[in-house]
């Protein structure tokens, strides 16, 4: 399968980069600047580009089976608001429809969308107004992007994660739609894992669960 990660040169990106290249697919990535990438594979093809430019987007996609977006505005070092997720995702989605490219995997956080509906009601008054404001930003574009990729044609299936840490892999993974048995963290290492998983799984096809370890 020839794949498209947006996204790899991130904390969740380089992992997901790391599993694709265990397997036998054709992956091809975007950056601005190459040297930003360390790994180097016969499968892998390095694209220097702007991932908010719809013509080279659309160019791009013309030889992809699949899509995975892991694009991120960073984590707590990121003070301040931003649609990167949501205009590049705009433009993908767009560019997807447009060369029928179907299949699209999305990252996104918990609290997005209705998972909002069961965060306690300290984490929603308290902590992400006032404290965790950084996280707000995020979970404000992907509220914006969540619907641009449900209301498309693709078969999409979008991930909510808690917080990902850099901890060894415990190859446990629940998936949840109304907050029961989720947990606080997931390891980098399984977030990939699943999120390459669904490549050839379909059982998550229109559908956003929240997934932890």
């Amino acid at each position: 399968m020839n794949v498209l990660l947006l996204g790899a040169t991130g904390f969740s990106g380089q992992k997901v980069l790391e599993v694709l290249l265990s397997t036998k697919h054709n992956i091809t990535i975007i950056t601005r600047n190459k040297t930003q990438v360390n790994i180097h594979s016969k499968n892998l093809t390095i694209l220097e580009g702007d991932v908010l430019n719809s013509d080279f987007i659309k160019a791009v996609l013309k030889n992809q089976d699949a899509a995975i977006n892991c694009l991120g505005i960073g984590g707590k070092g990121h003070a301040k608001p931003s649609s990167l997720v949501s205009d590049a995702t705009r433009i993908l989605v767009t560019a997807m429809e447009q060369t029928g490219t179907k299949r699209l995997i999305c990252m996104s956080n918990v609290g997005a969308g209705d998972s909002y509906n069961f965060q306690p009601w300290f984490f929603k008054k308290i902590l992400l107004p006032y404290f965790l404001k950084w996280l707000k930003f995020i979970i404000d574009d992907k509220n914006i992007m969540e619907p641009l990729v449900m209301n498309s044609n693709l078969d999409w299936t979008i991930l909510r994660f808690p917080n990902i840490v850099r901890k060894p892999q415990k190859r446990t993974i629940s998936t949840s739609f109304d907050g029961k048995g989720l947990k606080l963290s997931i390891t980098n290492a399984d977030a990939a894992q699943f999120i390459v998983k669904q490549l050839s799984d379909y059982s998550l096809i229109h559908k956003a669960p929240c997934v932890s370890n």
